[in-house]
């Protein structure tokens, strides 16, 4: 049985839940376990949406991703450790996965990105960093799919909100499936 925690994630439009998988990238899962764990996410936001529509960054290689947390890298917490790209987890940026959002490869900051499609484009390889060496997945979306819907329906023409959508509490649940 896989070694994952289990987290819910309530926002101004509702809540979803999430599963960090511990086996296949303990450092990024405990990361973000501890940051929940420490609150870190309560009241930041959903400053993000990108759509093919809307992708300012990187043009050339859009994608269809919700980022949550913190916006300034350079004003939050901050920690460096190895970078378990999708070369080294074996995971891969399906749809549903979620993502830790970071700057040089091994900085990571306090937040992460839902995928809403398929994005290979994310991975190692991929041309969406200019290094190659992708972005860390590190679990998956378990339920409240409606409420990433939601969520993605608020893009603006900007990818980033001009009204970002409020992140209530990131908490475990008191009872989860085994």
């Amino acid at each position: 049985m896989a070694d994952v925690i289990h987290y819910r994630v309530k926002t101004d439009l509702g809540a979803f839940s999430l599963s960090l998988d511990l086996d296949s990238a303990p450092q990024t899962a405990g990361y973000f376990g501890d940051l929940f764990d420490a609150g870190v996410f309560d009241g930041s936001t959903v400053f993000r949406v990108v759509t093919p529509d809307n992708a300012e960054m990187r043009g050339d290689n859009p994608i269809d991703v919700i980022q949550f947390g913190h916006f300034d890298m350079d004003n939050n917490p901050k920690q460096r450790f190895e970078h378990e790209g999708t070369n080294i987890s074996g995971r891969r940026h399906t749809r549903w996965a979620i993502s830790a959002a970071r700057g040089d490869i091994g900085q990571n900051y306090p937040s992460f990105f839902v995928c809403m499609r398929d994005e290979p484009a994310l991975d190692f390889g991929g041309g969406r960093h200019p290094d190659g060496n992708g972005f860390a997945v590190f679990g998956e979306v378990t339920d409240g799919f409606d409420v990433l819907e939601a969520l993605r329906n608020r893009a603006e023409d900007s990818e980033f909100l001009e009204q970002p959508i409020a992140i209530q509490h990131v908490y475990k649940p008191a009872h989860t499936a085994p």
